[in-house]
């Protein structure tokens, strides 16, 4: 059966106090309507619609081809938001999933829950629901005497019996798509708002005939929609509690789970260690045995076997066996970095291949090289590689020793087993086995000294 989903992303979010749509704020790097459609695929959902109005190129180039996209120029009332799905979804067979686009946290579980509760008790709506002592703020969920959801009553509406219902709505629905889209446009907007309420479907299922029901949601703070910036810290605390603790259950050791911020598609292997105060976000994948951080940032990148990366910041790269990063190394656009490599303090890298044995131990700058193995490349070494208008290659062949303080202006060559003398600009192609000097000689000047002073 094809499942839908319809995402309501077009608001504002004025609490927020921002210019940014409220659902483009991130939660570990990571915006809250990702969350939710990342969420939605986990759990076989198909077919994505966004439905966007303020900012909405702003939320275009953060979704990007996750979602399809439909209009709300107008933003009036849940319903209303539907309503512009109509073109898509109408007289088509299968689910439609409802859904807020500042929920990031209800889980591809619940989600996968929700559905099976529909599917097995056949309903034409399920509502996602959760269940408190006082549930505060929330619409009710109002059932007749066979346990039928009869309609949803919001707090603001609601007699004294109604709210001491402790069953409430989280906002999260799944329909039978045909009968969402036969009733959708029965919606009246004759209320203090004039907005169409998505809510209000729900009673009207109910006079037809159709069946409601509600799926009682276990864990309550998946229901949490971020509305400000202090909800949405609140979320990001419990989203990364909920990713520590599944890491250190399947054997990463996280030396204090309260610094350490790890984002929901990063994937960490056994008894690597992340040390305190460490970032890791995007697509990143950690291996066996590795020790990060402390202080450490990796952004879409891959560690393999027993590598370690202190005081480290990593963004598209890839680091392979046994390589000693840091401290305080930066390491940036797509480097590939071999077996057995030491880069050392102070030292970035852009856009390099450096090979295996290969080391740089401190206060250097590589960019747009190809270092082959066993190099050493000397402390305030300097490719040259920005001409003040386009970017241009260094080759370093295997067995190079480059003595300290050395630029090398590209696009050159250094062969295999050459030497570059300390404190040498290179300007040309350097042969193989070849000594490489090129510096001012050296004068002394007698007595030179006392007349300065």
């Amino acid at each position: 059966m094809k499942i839908n989903a319809i995402i309501l992303a077009a608001g504002k979010g004025t609490r927020m106090k921002s210019n940014l749509p409220k659902v483009i704020h991130r939660i570990l790097d990571k915006p809250m309507i990702m969350h939710v459609i990342d969420n939605l695929r986990k759990a076989d959902v198909s077919n994505i619609i966004s439905v966007i109005g303020y900012e909405a190129d702003k939320v275009k180039d953060v979704v990007k081809d996750n979602s399809r996209y439909v209009m709300q120029e107008e933003q009036l009332g849940t319903g209303h938001a539907i309503m512009q799905c109509a073109d898509i979804l109408k007289n088509k067979d299968g689910l439609t999933i409802v859904i807020c686009g500042d929920t990031p946290l209800i889980s591809a579980d619940t989600i996968r829950d929700l559905i099976d509760h529909h599917l097995r008790h056949e309903n034409s709506c399920t509502i996602l629901t959760g269940e408190l002592d006082d549930a505060l703020q929330y619409g009710r969920i109002i059932r007749d005497k066979n346990g039928i959801v009869k309609k949803i009553v919001e707090y603001k509406d609601a007699d004294e019996k109604e709210l001491a219902i402790n069953e409430f709505n989280t906002g999260t629905y799944i329909f039978d798509n045909k009968v969402l889209f036969d009733l959708i446009d029965l919606l009246s907007n004759d209320n203090a708002q004039n907005e169409y309420y998505l809510t209000d479907i729900i009673e009207l299922m109910y006079n037809q005939k159709y069946k409601v029901d509600g799926c009682i949601l276990k864990d309550l703070k998946e229901t949490i929609g971020v509305n400000d910036r202090a909800t949405l810290a609140y979320a990001q605390r419990v989203l990364s509690s909920r990713i520590n603790r599944k890491l250190m259950d399947s054997g990463v050791t996280l030396i204090d789970p309260r610094t350490t911020y790890i984002g929901p598609d990063v994937t960490i292997d056994i008894d690597t260690i992340i040390r305190p105060n460490t970032h890791i976000y995007g697509n990143s994948r950690i291996g066996k045995e590795c020790i990060i951080g402390p202080n450490s940032e990796l952004i879409d990148t891959i560690v393999l076997n027993n590598s370690e990366l202190t005081y480290a910041h990593v963004y598209d790269c890839t680091i392979k066996n046994n390589v000693k990063v840091g401290p305080f190394a930066r390491l940036r656009q797509n480097c590939i970095i071999e077996d057995e490599v030491k880069i050392g303090n102070f030292v970035e890298m852009k856009k390099t291949i450096f090979s295996s044995r290969s080391k740089a131990a401190h206060l250097s700058y590589l960019g747009d090289s190809i270092v082959g193995e066993d190099v050493n490349v000397g402390c305030g070494t300097i490719t040259v590689n920005y001409d003040g208008k386009n970017k241009h290659q260094t080759i370093i062949e295997d067995n190079v020793f480059i003595g300290c303080n050395s630029n090398l202006i590209a696009p050159i060559k250094i062969e295999s087993d050459a030497v570059i003398a300390a404190g040498t600009t290179i300007t040309s192609d350097v042969p193989k086995e070849s000594l490489a000097i090129g510096r001012v000689r050296q004068e002394i000047k007698e007595d030179f000294g006392s007349r300065f002073k």
